[in-house]
């Protein structure tokens, strides 16, 4: 589990925006401190260095993640 940080705002399209303490990978599972999962990276934007990350949330109620550290679960790796 790595922190991921707080989000920046919520988009129309219910998207959160953060910019992250570190550059997680698409698809990460993104969790709160309870490790309940809240949503997915969907996106990674803006520039290399300071990137921007969405996060499309699977909870019905994303506003109360505004205020709120979030962070990733790592995708398990495909090779074997």
């Amino acid at each position: 589990m790595r922190r991921l940080g707080k989000p920046l705002h919520l988009t129309p399209s219910n998207n959160l925006i953060l910019k992250p303490e570190h550059h997680p990978r698409l698809g990460e599972t993104v969790v709160n401190s309870q490790l309940k999962p809240v949503g997915i990276v969907a996106d990674i934007f803006g520039p290399v260095k300071t990137p921007y990350v969405a996060i499309k949330p699977t909870i019905s109620n994303p506003e109360q993640l505004l205020n709120q550290i979030l962070y990733t679960l790592p995708v398990k790796s495909r090779r074997e």
